[in-house]
């Protein structure tokens, strides 16, 4: 956390001011935004507009999962937790979909602000249960809080750093003291927190993964636990928060099924065969070229592509730069030039992505050109201690015609393996020592080796050898876990307010954090600085100016190889499923739709074993 603290004011004819500003801070609010400006919604709204409240309840929704999952216990760095095992909880706060970045009370009715951000104070409301009855009390958040900073993945210490103390007011009245005043986010990331049952915990061991279904106070409970296979969970019927105006119109379906496949080309036939009810489409020619099936062209499976508004982050291929090899930027630059992403895009995606050219792409948030005045500002004083071509040249990214010939991108990593000391000898690229350059990539997912081959053919085009070494989603989160791997695929998320999730991409601090997602293994006093004069703007437009210095930063080290993204997320789902006219600017909103009243859900086909396709469904 930002150790940040305004000066104080002294004049005495300021005095009268700062007490009636801190008034104001601690009046208790229904809800909190970033910067103090009013919320969309006011106390006595009824719903969020991107939910139907008079959406009918009932049926199930069946999705897939990747994988396997071997723990219900989602807060631990241990096994790999069941997906959306954490609808059994509630949280303090609840944020909304279609603002920057605002939340309102769930668990906690109203909730108070100190002065400059110093504490935060939770109202809980007094109709508050867990599923078992007992009430949800400030003890409970003094035990979750506690818990989760001591036996809780490592992530958590990172995230709350800046909490001095947690204390229980009174049965209903809980209070966070910080250790520094001015973080502004702090106290709206506290509300995230999810509430655990104390008298539930106590006897059991927190940190060991298990398959017991663990008591909640949320929307849904584990009904069913197949091992690694399928999780079932039921809608809570008494559910205590289910008439609020921030859950109307959400948690439409009785029952939530995951079942569970290890191959995504797989569960995608399953889909057309009408094992599950709704599928996010990740791969481009998927779209293009998977759906033309008489379930299709029938109208049964909608194909829809709903307008993502968010920033896209930055998905890329990404250094480990732990690894000797790729500590040197004119290395990982050289990696880099030798992705061709226009070949890819055509031949691979049917032209559908665009290449991502900002940590923070498709908002307001990413660098471009050069820095302004006031990015300068925060620049020069790194000046030396970041990459020069910061200050003079715009960013940009090798752009070829697509026609799989690089020679330019080819000379240029050359030259720039040259000079980091690398030499061509008996065609492979060995260091002064003539040890070979050789680069291990570690891979989840199936479907990306097809990417992953050409670029392979590239660098060995200059002596360079990559394995595409792909692995079960249990060693790939225990490997990654321990940092052991040179490349990976993976993406840096990123909202219209960033903030304190900043310190986990980034910062020395989570580096050696194994639960952090500090993938790269970044440990720069400079970019440090950056992140938490990011996390300390007091403004929106301080914001803006500052991630996008901390952007020009990241981009000129060179740390990632930067794929591509879309505007649209696009979905598939059967016709029985339904959902509001009006979308969530930023989220696909799942848990606001329903089923049809009326509708009945596919009868599941058959998958043929020899071609994989549905039997029955010929495509075109």
């Amino acid at each position: 956390m930002i150790t940040y603290i305004r000066p104080a004011l002294l004049r005495s004819g300021l005095f009268g001011l700062l007490c009636v500003a801190a008034l104001s801070d601690a009046a208790p609010r229904h809800a909190l935004t970033l910067y103090d400006e009013k919320p969309k919604y006011s106390a006595d709204f009824s719903h969020f507009e991107y939910a139907n409240p008079d959406a009918p309840k009932g049926g199930t929704l069946r999705q897939a999962g990747f994988g396997s999952f071997d723990s219900l216990n989602p807060f631990i760095n241990k096994g790999v937790a069941a997906d959306d095992i954490g609808l059994i909880y509630d949280t303090l706060t609840t944020n909304s979909l279609d603002e920057p970045f605002t939340v309102y009370g769930l668990l906690a009715e109203k909730i108070e602000k100190g002065p400059n951000n110093s504490w935060v104070r939770f109202h809980l409301r007094p109709q508050a249960r867990f599923h078992d009855g007992q009430p949800v009390t400030a003890e409970d958040v003094v035990f979750t809080f506690e818990t989760l900073m001591s036996q809780g993945a490592p992530h958590y210490r990172g995230y709350y750093a800046d909490v001095a103390k947690v204390t229980a007011e009174s049965q209903r009245r809980v209070r966070f003291d910080f250790k520094h005043a001015g973080n502004r986010e702090l106290p709206m990331i506290l509300g995230q927190l999810p509430v655990l049952p104390k008298h539930w915990w106590e006897g059991r061991d927190f940190a060991s993964g298990s398959l017991e279904p663990p008591l909640g106070s949320g929307p849904y409970r584990v009904e069913e636990v197949q091992a690694g296979r399928t999780i079932r969970y039921a809608r809570v019927n008494d559910y205590w928060g289910k008439d609020l105006a921030v859950n109307r119109g959400f948690y439409n379906f009785d029952r939530l099924v995951f079942d569970y496949y290890r191959d995504n080309t797989v569960a995608l036939q399953a889909f057309k065969a009408g094992h599950f009810d709704y599928w996010l489409e990740t791969s481009a020619k998927n779209w293009a070229t998977a759906y033309d099936i008489a379930a299709v062209r029938d109208g049964r499976i909608i194909k829809e592509e709903i307008a993502n508004r968010n920033p896209t982050g930055m998905q890329g291929f990404i250094f480990n730069i732990r690894r000797p090899l790729l500590q040197d930027r004119r290395v990982r630059e050289a990696l880099a030039l030798l992705f061709d992403f226009e070949w890819t895009n055509r031949q691979l995606f049917n032209g559908a992505y665009t290449r991502t050219r900002s940590y923070f792409d498709n908002s307001e948030l990413a660098s471009s050109g050069l820095p302004d005045k006031a990015e300068l500002k925060l620049l020069e004083p790194l000046r030396g201690k970041i990459p020069d071509e910061v200050f003079d040249q715009p960013f940009d990214l090798p752009k070829t015609d697509a026609n799989g010939i690089i020679r330019e991108q080819q000379r240029r990593a050359y030259r720039l393996l040259t000079e980091a000391g690398w030499q061509v000898r008996d065609d492979r690229m060995v260091d002064a020592d003539g040890k070979p350059m050789k680069l291990e990539f570690l891979l989840v997912q199936a479907e990306f080796e097809r990417v992953l081959l050409p670029y392979k053919r590239n660098l060995a085009d200059l002596g360079i050898e990559l394995e595409i070494r792909r692995v079960d989603v249990s060693q790939y989160i225990n490997r990654l876990r321990s940092r052991d791997y040179d490349m990976i695929v993976s993406g840096f998320g990123q909202s219209n307010s960033p903030g304190n999730e900043q310190r986990e991409y980034w910062h020395s601090a989570s580096a050696d954090n194994p639960g952090s997602r500090n993938f790269i293994g970044l440990k720069d006093p400079a970019i440090d600085s950056l992140v938490e004069q990011l996390i300390a703007a007091d403004s929106r437009q301080e914001l803006v100016t500052r991630t996008r210095a901390l952007d020009r930063v990241l981009l000129w080290g060179h740390y990632v190889v930067p794929n591509w993204h879309i505007k649209t997320w696009r979905v598939a789902y059967w016709n029985h499923l339904a959902h509001p006219e009006t979308t969530p600017r930023q989220d696909i909103g799942l848990t606001t739709w329903w089923k049809k009243p009326d509708a009945a859900a596919p009868v599941a086909k058959p998958v043929d074993e020899r071609s994989g396709k549905p039997a029955g469904e010929a495509e075109h």
